[in-house]
């Protein structure tokens, strides 16, 4: 089978089945495992990302507004790669391509079937590994998946019991604010945290600097949509100029974390696992994921006293 997935969390979720080989094309945004960066790209934004987060927010939503893409899809490329598998999202319209795109763009190949997936949550998630699994014929395989993933956010679960729950808010977008919704709260729970300001199975919302300085989390962990760690850690200057911010009480205690939200907080794919793992150890100490955390997650340091 020839597939082409326009959904990074998709293609994590082809190449954990096993078909990794049987891909032929990606999205600009699929970058794990880092192999598939040398598949021919067939989608690209439709305006310059290298903006500041106000600039992309306004962007985004004056894109939305005139109903004007915020991805363009490379069609002839598709149609060149003749895929039997088309895959893309229908969760989101802002965070990856859409059949929308698709279709606006000129539409799938003529015999190519299309899979649009769907994970607002954790089940979501694994409802969409075992629909990958279908659609390739590797249903054995999807159920193995599963059982691993939901193995290893339990392991997180055992390994936390006992513990403390702080309070956790974690941030998806900084300027303006967004709190993580969707799997994000579940998450944080199975890592023996209480989700703050963000509702399980919701959107991502945007909420507003008062409503962060009410909830005064204990832990605050910003991992921007699409953003790896070092270009969330440009976020800081923004984040140090809001009004309140040194008064929170998660930067007083230097509990403050930044993180990759581009590879583990916003991707609905098989890294919902490590994203677990990823939380207990910034929550609990527990080092579940020893080794490469630098790369992962940096603590933030005050850049005053107080």
């Amino acid at each position: 089978m020839r597939i082409v997935s326009l959904l990074s969390g998709a293609t994590e979720i082809v190449c954990a089945l096993g078909a990794g080989d049987e891909l032929v094309g990606r999205s600009h945004e699929c970058d794990c495992p880092a192999w598939v960066r040398q598949l021919p790209c067939c989608t690209r934004p439709a305006f310059e990302v290298a903006l500041s987060s106000r600039e992309i927010d306004a962007e985004v939503r004056r894109r939305l507004a005139a109903g004007e893409p915020l991805y363009h899809v490379d069609v002839a490329r598709i149609n060149a790669l003749r895929p039997d598998l088309l895959i893309a999202q229908a969760h989101c319209e802002v965070c990856a391509v859409t059949p929308r795109d698709v279709a606006r763009s000129g539409g799938e190949p003529p015999g190519c079937r299309s899979l649009s997936l769907q994970a607002g949550s954790l089940a979501g998630i694994m409802s969409a590994v075992l629909s990958v699994a279908e659609a390739i014929g590797r249903q054995p395989a999807g159920q193995r998946l599963v059982a691993e993933l939901n193995g290893r956010i339990e392991r997180v679960r055992q390994e936390v019991a006992g513990h403390r729950w702080p309070s956790v808010a974690v941030l998806e977008w900084t300027d303006p604010v967004f709190v993580t919704g969707n799997w994000g709260p579940e998450l944080i729970e199975a890592a023996g945290g209480t989700p703050l300001l963000g509702t399980a199975g919701e959107y991502s919302r945007a909420i507003s600097w008062d409503e962060l300085l009410r909830a005064d989390p204990e832990l605050l962990i910003v991992a921007p949509c699409g953003f790896n760690l070092p270009r969330a850690l440009r976020e800081i200057p923004v984040l140090e100029q809001s009004p309140g911010w040194f008064d929170l009480r998660a930067v007083q205690t230097r509990n403050v974390f930044f993180a990759d939200g581009n590879l583990y907080f916003n991707r609905s794919g098989t890294t919902v696992a490590d994203t677990a793992e990823i939380l207990a150890d910034i929550l609990h100490g527990t080092r579940l994921r020893a080794g490469d955390s630098e790369m992962i997650w940096r603590r933030y340091e005050p850049r005053r006293r107080f």
